[in-house]
């Protein structure tokens, strides 16, 4: 079966950090572009950050450069998101993805092309 399962969310108060993990099991983790997405409330589903093996890159959405940082484990199969200087705005339930055949950062963060999502985890950060 394949999981993808997110730890790590929580409630913070504005200026904190939180560090997210993305566990992946059931399937062949680093052959996969893993990506973390966010959903706030009343808006549309936003990419965060993906990385691209076969890129060898990272790349991340204009709202969160400079202040969150994605990394990859792949011996655990594991995907993190530092996220520090948090904003309210970042509130949002974010999740991991993985896709196989994405080989570009516009078509990663779009995130029509993942083949596998986690359920989410809860980040609310107060002002």
């Amino acid at each position: 079966e394949v999981q993808l399962v997110e730890s790590g969310g929580g409630s913070v108060q504005a200026g904190g950090s939180l560090r997210l993990s993305c566990a992946g099991s059931g399937f062949s983790f680093d052959d996969h572009a893993i990506g973390w997405f966010r959903l706030a409330p009343g808006k549309e589903r936003e990419g965060v950050s993906c990385f691209i093996k076969s890129v060898g890159s990272t790349d991340y959405a204009d709202s969160v450069k400079g202040r969150f940082t994605m990394s990859v484990d792949n011996a655990k199969s594991t995907a993190y998101l530092e996220m520090n200087s948090l904003k309210p705005e970042d509130t949002a339930l974010y999740y991991c993805a993985a896709g196989r055949s994405i080989y570009s950062e516009y078509v990663c963060l779009a995130g029509g092309a993942m083949d596998y999502w986690g359920k989410g985890t809860l980040v609310a950060v107060s002002s």
